[in-house]
């Protein structure tokens, strides 16, 4: 099969495009024909080797954890998918070996669930890492709900964008902050946008003078040392990109494969609660451009690699 592969880590220059074996079927997974992967801040992380110490890589490497596409077999003991299904699902493994970045994948089912059918394959693959990145953290580490007013940091990212939207609809009051370029979109989502940068502390002061019930943020740094400043009596605060949060009586999240959870990721989209917002699509063959977008860390939404599928 043509796949991404890495064997060595580094910079995009590393990833090579080519024939690697197809995977063995194992009895609980399923083999999907791959129609596109998602790129995620943590690909690349991976592929630098910042993950190194947290998890094994078994090279060569084919990256990526996002992924939509078509079952073609299922294993002996995974009844619950059948050839044909049109599935999504946040195939992470706890080694780095067989990713998404190809052309088939063998899914373990914990890992997947059936693609909404209001999208496209490419929106279904931008929706697992972080929609479950999202909605994890703000039903199990944050408890956001009605009543709350809840600061997401870079909100129109992908899994700001998810929890902006997800917040909104549990009812809570939702402050992003963005770029200005980004501020009608954070709009179009439900929350209410604030710039980066100096003063940020005072804006959002400004829309919530008694101070924010909950934090969840994606930035990590300066933006997580202000956000403790702003909560209110009681406040929560959750960081997936800063383990400095523990410090602030907070919790550091990392983003688990949950089944119920894809679930009703899936039931939300097709209730229109959640979208999912493509900002780039590249073909298989590309996939280091896409690396390097995601890189540069401003992109609204999602950023997709698609697999060339027939039948």
């Amino acid at each position: 099969m043509k796949a991404i592969s890495y064997s060595r880590y580094g910079g995009p220059e590393v990833l090579e495009y080519g024939e690697r074996p197809e995977p063995k079927l194992g009895p609980d997974s399923v083999m999907v024909k791959v129609r596109a992967a998602a790129v995620n801040p943590v690909d690349w992380k991976c592929r630098e080797g910042y993950l190194d110490g947290l998890i094994d890589s078994v090279f060569p490497v084919i990256p990526g954890w996002d992924v939509s596409g078509v079952v073609v077999e299922p294993g002996v003991s995974a009844p619950e998918f059948a050839v044909g299904d049109e599935v999504m699902g946040y195939v992470r493994e706890d080694f780095l070996c067989r990713g998404t970045f190809a052309e088939y994948v063998a899914a373990p089912v914990r890992t997947l669930a059936r693609k909404p059918r209001n999208l496209s394959f490419e929106q279904a693959a931008g929706l697992p890492l972080a929609g479950l990145t999202a909605y994890q953290v703000l039903t199990h580490d944050l408890g956001v709900g009605t009543g709350d007013t809840l600061l997401v940091h870079a909100a129109a990212g992908g899994v700001g964008s998810m929890a902006v939207q997800l917040a909104h609809h549990f009812g809570a009051r939702v402050i992003g902050t963005a770029s200005e370029s980004s501020h009608a979109y954070v709009r179009e989502l439900g929350g209410e946008p604030v710039a980066y940068g100096e003063g940020l502390a005072d804006r959002v002061r400004a829309l919530a003078p008694d101070g924010v019930q909950a934090v969840f943020d994606t930035v990590g740094g300066e933006a997580l040392t202000a956000s403790a400043e702003l909560l209110a009596q009681g406040g929560r605060i959750a960081s997936i990109a800063d383990p400095a949060v523990t410090t602030l009586g907070g919790r550091y999240a990392f983003v688990r494969p949950n089944t119920a959870d894809l679930y009703r990721l899936s039931e939300l989209a097709e209730e229109e609660v959640l979208s999912v917002h493509v900002a780039r699509s590249f073909p298989l063959e590309e996939t280091a451009e896409a690396h390097r977008l995601s890189q540069g860390g401003h992109t609204r939404g999602k950023i997709v690699v698609t697999v060339d599928w027939e039948g």
